[in-house]
């Protein structure tokens, strides 16, 4: 386990996401605690699609991963990663991928990898007047300034450095929260300069992809997973990769919440690069579920 409070927290997670190979198709991931006691549900997509990675050719590139978690992962304890290569066909390969600890599975993943190859090509629009990320504050600075209003618990959470820089274009307050339409806008890049190997960018982005994105889902209802009465975790995750991109610029991550039923949050996220092409999407079922009850 590495502690987010020490070190250089993204050299960790690219160390973690690099992981250790026990056995054919059989590898070994360590955990980064962020303050939550359980695994982040990113670190165990970028391990799980690392994994994965490991054993495909090099000229085939992740275009799609579905995925669910099955239980709380234990921050203190690593993972177990076990590769089942299911198909490898002329132009797709397959992949299907376990994490287990103690003996349980805690993470199943399906992902699919393609040869290049050229297509018809169109895609949305980014968001018009978004702000660059230049003029604004970054979400680990927002929430630093308010970090004595905090409980003890949450506070640590919030406060833990983490290898993804996220500046928020509509930040929601804390503490005057209020109903919102379900659409929020991020800035995000890792906090460092990554390798030219386009395959840990696409795991890194996996990764950064879970950051905040069950969030959305609870904006109309002036709730958020800072509240100490909320139970917020990632059900399942699906995301799709279409052009190339590098996870060390900034990215613009477009996500909005369409369903909130039965303690269940629906949330779709799109990423573009700065210049607005979209290099993925992604797709989320989060479980928000209130502890002191819904009114």
């Amino acid at each position: 386990m590495t502690d987010c409070s020490q070190g250089d927290v993204l050299t960790e997670l690219l160390q973690l996401l690099k992981l250790e190979k026990i056995e054919e198709n059989i590898f070994r991931g360590q955990s980064q605690d962020l303050g939550y006691g359980a695994v982040f549900g990113g670190q165990v997509l970028g391990q799980a699609l690392s994994a994965a990675s490991q054993t495909v050719p090099e000229q085939r590139r992740a275009h799609s991963l579905h995925a669910y978690f099955l239980r709380p992962g234990d921050a203190r304890r690593p993972l177990v990663y076990q590769v089942d290569c299911i198909r490898d066909g002329t132009s797709f390969t397959t992949r299907r991928v376990v994490a287990i600890q103690k003996g349980r599975p805690v993470f199943s993943m399906s992902a699919s990898f393609q040869i290049a190859e050229p297509g018809y090509d169109h895609q949305d629009a980014m968001p018009p007047e978004v702000p660059p990320p230049e003029g604004l504050v970054s979400e680990h600075e927002i929430v630093q300034k308010l970090a004595d209003r905090f409980p003890p618990g949450i506070r640590k959470r919030i406060l833990c450095r983490r290898p993804i820089e996220i500046r928020p274009v509509n930040p929601m307050d804390a503490f005057e929260l209020k109903s919102l339409p379900p659409r929020r806008c991020v800035w995000f890049r890792a906090s460092g300069t990554l390798p030219e190997n386009a395959t840990i960018h696409r795991y890194v982005l996996a990764y950064a992809s879970d950051f905040g994105l069950v969030g959305t889902s609870l904006y109309p209802h002036g709730r958020s997973y800072w509240q100490s009465t909320m139970q917020v975790a990632s059900l399942d995750h699906a995301m799709w990769f279409y052009r190339d991109f590098r996870m060390d610029d900034w990215l613009l991550y477009a996500m909005e919440s369409p369903s909130a039923a039965g303690a269940r949050g629906l949330s779709f996220g799109r990423i573009f690069t700065r210049d607005g092409t979209l290099v993925a999407v992604v797709a989320q079922e989060g479980l928000i579920r209130d502890r002191a009850g819904v009114e």
